[in-house]
């Protein structure tokens, strides 16, 4: 299996490059092209309705729909990314004012990934939504999610787009379902500037940053590229959670002759980071709210045994052209992910007596007060193409593309000796004593393929059906399988694969030249996770040619309209998850059975008002209905309402806003709240910015930017999530991340 997967990627390699050496032979004999019209579906949030004048609605907008779209999106600009987030800011923290969407990072911003399953969309949690950067879909195989600190950090963002829907044909991924966070990568700027960031806060956070815009190069064929590096420290909110991560990003455009584009993409990642797992309320009440990890080297929870060091990497070489009346965007990509990380065994107990002690290493050896652990790995990488292509045909357009992933995954995990790092027997495999929890690989081949016509009956209405196709095919090799350690040793070898057919229609209609309406219908659709062949509880090994792809049918009604005073947009959608997969145990497997069916219901509206003098007013709600058939509850973490208000001032050399989240009860399972309650209680945070830039400086600098950030204005501290539990079965919880501030300096020469 091996060795055909190597010879199917040499092919597609080798395919690729010659239809790229062929597509750069014959730009000489192409004819004009649209660029920005190339790249795929137009609800991947188009920018035409963003202005660069400051006194507009559209510029000043902390989130927006576009005129374009055919199913409702939120996009926020590079602008409000700069003058509002964080240093160590993700994209989970830019896209937490969108409505229907919450999200928060335990750690303080950019200090740790979103928990509880978050950033959550309409209830749809990370796992059921595609995240794109550059339109390239990327994440772990194993279960769809993603790792918001992990590849690139807000100064390297153009936009963020939140689509809060499955698409049309051309949107890929392999979570279309739950909708599409696009992250865009800024371009590099038409002039030459230079910039350095330093800003100091909360917690010893710090982050030094430099970046560098070459500007067109008339001797280099008019290329320009952008490269940055940043060096970002925090201590974190919760005691003894450090992290510290270097980041590098470079981008390079060069044009080929009047109508060809080529577009070069590096970054680099580097973080360690002590990562904790969340605080029983004992525990919360007699060390604080912000209790992490100890200091204690005789507790699991000593942060000298749960760290993390996370190294990846993403490139990508694209070409938009035309050729023959077709207009053409090919992206060929790679992207990994090695995560090496230790951990304690009983995250929940601090104090003496509140953990169990000792340790029996492999070789029989007995230590009753060693503390036991784990070390784990997870490598992977992903390469693959996508080909874009459309042309003009009677009264509308053909759109036509395809895109190919190949991820091979690597995974093992160890009990240890976290004192003396030697490895502890857990049980005999092969006749020989064993420290494995797991030890397997597994792919994940993905391939897409669409077609669909934007047929135009008039110049305002726009009719779109089009199909995609979807093929996932999944191997798994695993001497030790994860799950139960006492059938686990049986291992694994086998594969299996799903496809299927999945039909969107939209339309799209410009009642003026400001105002737009959309209908879409479209089915979303995800394959099985690795998940189904886990053994479960006493079984032995589960049935994944039994499980069907989990979809949903999507009905959304929406409209935008923009002009220099008002954005405003809303929607109403009602999406039938069909198939909700829960595992059962059958004798010796574990079946993943279909069971009953979900739905998600709601309306959602938001709005920036230009009133003049520089001020702006933003507002937001969501309210979002879900139930799940089998139980009669609302989908776990799924507030019913969500919104958001704001004032922005920018006028001269100032920039200032006021901006508040309010995310409503979530029902809770697995556990009971604070109190025994069922439901997490709603939750408000207000965060405060002011910048102020000096112009005309003397010497060498062209402006200097001071700034000033307030998260969490007024310390809310309040439990929201539930982090899981502990060995002895107590809830653990995150609690909200105080209040913090911080103090930049940007100069640009």
């Amino acid at each position: 299996m091996r060795k055909t997967n190597l010879l199917r990627r040499k092919q597609v390699a080798q395919l690729v490059a010659a239809s790229l050496l062929i597509l750069a032979a014959e730009v000489s004999h192409a004819g004009s092209v649209d660029l920005g019209t190339v790249s795929g579906s137009a609800a991947t949030g188009s920018t035409s309705d963003v202005t660069t004048d400051p006194q507009s609605a559209a510029y000043q907008a902390p989130s927006q729909a576009s005129l374009d779209a055919t199913e409702p999106v939120s996009t926020i600009n590079q602008h409000y990314i700069q003058e509002n987030m964080a240093p160590g800011a993700n994209y989970s923290d830019i896209i937490a004012i969108t409505p229907s969407e919450w999200s928060v990072e335990p750690n303080g911003p950019g200090g740790m990934e979103s928990q509880a399953g978050g950033p959550f969309i309409r209830g749809f949690q990370d796992g059921q939504y595609n995240v794109e950067f550059d339109g390239i879909p990327w994440g772990d195989s194993n279960d769809f999610t993603h790792h918001s600190t992990s590849y690139f950090m807000q100064q390297d963002l153009g936009s963020v787009t939140v689509d809060r829907g499955p698409g049309d044909a051309s949107t890929i991924g392999n979570a279309t379902f739950g909708g599409t966070i696009y992250n865009q990568s800024r371009d590099p700027s038409m002039t030459s500037n230079m910039a350095a960031n330093l800003t100091l806060g909360s917690w010893g956070s710090r982050l030094a940053a430099v970046s560098y815009d070459t500007g067109v190069l008339p001797q280099y064929g008019d290329a320009r590229a952008y490269i940055s590096y940043k060096d970002f420290h925090t201590n974190g909110y919760d005691t003894n959670a450090n992290q510290n991560r270097t980041n590098i990003f470079a981008k390079v455009v060069k044009p080929v002759g009047d109508n060809t584009v080529l577009t070069l993409v590096a970054t680099q990642n580097n973080i360690h980071q002590n990562f904790p797992y969340g605080a029983s309320l004992t525990n919360l009440a007699q060390y604080g709210n912000n209790f992490g990890l100890s200091e204690d080297p005789n507790s699991p929870l000593f942060q000298g045994y749960n760290y993390d060091q996370i190294q990846t990497d993403f490139e990508y070489f694209g070409i938009q052209t035309s050729m023959n009346g077709w207009k053409i965007d090919n992206k060929l990509y790679t992207y990994a992910y090695e995560h090496n990380g230790f951990n304690g065994n009983d995250p929940g107990y601090y104090g003496p007596g509140g953990y169990t002690l000792g340790t029996t290493n492999i070789n029989g050896t007995t230590n009753p007060n060693d503390v036991p652990g784990q070390k784990m790995t997870m490598d992977y990488r992903s390469i693959g193409d996508i080909l874009r292509l459309s042309h003009d045909l009677g009264p509308g357009t053909v759109n036509v593309g395809a895109w190919y992933d190949h991820q091979n995954n690597t995974r093992w995990q160890y009990e240890m000796d976290m004192t003396t790092g030697g490895l502890n027997f857990i049980n005999t495999y092969n006749g020989q004593p064993s420290a494995a929890d797991r030890l397997m690989t597994d792919t994940l081949d993905t391939f897409q393929g669409y077609f669909d016509y934007a047929w135009k009956p008039t110049s305002r209405l726009t009719i779109t059906p089009g199909v995609k196709y979807e093929s996932f095919s999944r191997n798994i090799n695993a001497p030790v399988n994860q799950g139960n350690s006492a059938v686990a040793a049986n291992g694994l070898n086998t594969s299996a694969s799903w496809n299927s057919w999945v039909p969107s229609l939209d339309a799209h209609y410009m009642i003026q030249k400001d105002w737009s309406a959309y209908l879409q219908l479209a089915d979303g659709y995800q394959a099985p996770n690795l998940n189904v062949f886990y053994p479960h509880g006493s079984s032995l090994a589960t049935q994944p040619n039994t499980i069907q792809p989990q979809t949903t049918t999507n009905l959304q009604i929406g409209s935008t309209y923009t002009n220099r005073a008002f954005v405003l947009s809303g929607d109403v959608y009602d999406i039938r998850f069909n198939n909700q997969q829960s595992p059962v145990t059958n004798g010796v497997y574990t079946i993943w059975q279909n069971l009953g069916a979900t739905e998600y219901k709601g309306f959602e509206v938001e709005g920036t008002w230009h009133v003049g003098m520089g001020f702006n007013l933003y507002g937001n709600f969501g309210y979002d209905l879900t139930n799940q058939d089998s139980t009669g509850h609302s989908i776990q973490d799924a507030p019913q309402n969500t919104g958001a208000v704001g004032i922005i001032y920018e006028q001269n050399a100032v920039y200032s806003s006021l901006m508040t989240k309010y995310v409503g009860t979530r029902f809770m399972s697995g556990g009971n709240g604070p109190g025994g309650n069922d439901y997490f209680s709603a939750y408000t945070v207000t965060n405060f910015t002011l910048n102020y830039t000096m112009p005309g400086l003397p010497g060498w600098f062209k402006t200097a930017t001071l700034g000033l950030q307030v998260d969490n204005l007024f310390d809310n501290q309040s439990i929201f999530a539930l982090a899981g539990q502990d060995n002895q079965g107590n809830d653990l919880f995150w609690t909200l991340p105080g209040r913090s501030a911080f103090v930049s300096l940007t100069l640009n020469m």
